[in-house]
Formats: structure tokens, sequence, C-alpha cells
């Protein structure tokens, strides 16, 4: 079966900053598809990968996204969650918790395999932000990549700092 996503390179490590971002469609919570290069066209994306949804610190970081909304439309930047999990949960996830903006459903780990955070033991992403803005060519460049491990969150106003 094919996907939008099967022009994808699985990497063994982590992209960093200055990579091009390897560009996606993948479904939202309301099964609308989400295209990562229309995104940057309209200011920096930060990317919040996260294993699944419903998990503690997933929970937390999802909950400071939507807490500090304004605050990244305020510097031009919208910020999606993606998991490995499906439309249909993070659906129940955002509702559940309140969360406003989009949750991207890499059910195929094609994204996160991309991107070099690829946690085979339990097939899922590992925790990482990435930032990526828009280069004078058009494509998306990463400006900032953090991979981190279980159980650490991110530090928002960090990331904030980088758009």
């Amino acid at each position: 079966m094919s996907t939008k996503n099967d022009h994808l390179t699985a990497r063994t490590s982590p992209l960093k900053a200055g990579d091009t971002a390897p560009d996606f469609t993948l479904l939202d919570q309301d099964r609308k598809e989400w295209k990562l290069s229309d995104a940057v066209k309209k200011g920096d994306v930060v990317l919040s990968f996260v294993p699944l949804a419903f998990t503690g610190t997933c929970s937390i970081e999802m909950g400071c996204i939507s807490k500090d909304a304004a605050k990244w439309g305020a510097k031009g930047a919208s910020v999606v969650g993606i998991d490995c999990d499906s439309f249909a949960a993070n659906k129940s996830w955002a509702e559940k918790d309140g969360y406003t903006q989009r949750l991207l459903a890499d059910m195929h780990r094609q994204v996160c395999k991309a991107y070099g955070i690829y946690w085979a033991d339990l097939n899922v992403s590992q925790r990482a932000t990435v930032v990526i803005g828009r280069s004078a060519d058009g494509v998306g460049k990463i400006k900032f990549f953090e991979a981190r491990e279980p159980g650490k969150a991110m530090d928002w106003d960090k990331v904030l700092g980088m758009v």
C-alpha cells in the first residue's frame, strides 16, 4: 500500500540544524491532510514529536503548546504535535485535554524514520522538537533540532527563542 510519504528515506541518525527538512503529508485529528511545505510558506513550523497520545510527558508538552498558542502566533509560527497513534486516538486526546493545535498521525512511522528519531525497541518516535524555517529558495530548513530522553519535556521558552 503506498502513501503520500513513500518518497521519504529512513535515517539512522537525527537530522541537524542546517539540513533540509524532509517534506511530508500526514492526517490531523480531524482527518485533514497537513503538508509541511505548505505550512512553511506561512512562517516557521515547530514539530513536536512525541511517542504516543495519552502519556504523561506527551500530555504535558501538548498542554504547554496549547497554553502558549498566542505566543507562537505572535511570532508567526505554528506548532504541531506528531505521534505514532491514529488520527482517531489523537482526536480523542485533543478533545479530552482541550488541545487547540493540530495533532498529526505518523501511523506508518515514515516521518519519524526520515527525521532519524525512530525508537525501534518500542516502534514509536523518540521525543524531539524541530524548528523549521523557509530558506531563500523556498524549501524548509531546520533551524533547531533536539531529541530528548524518555520522560524529559521540552524547554518551550528555549524553542520560542528559536523562531
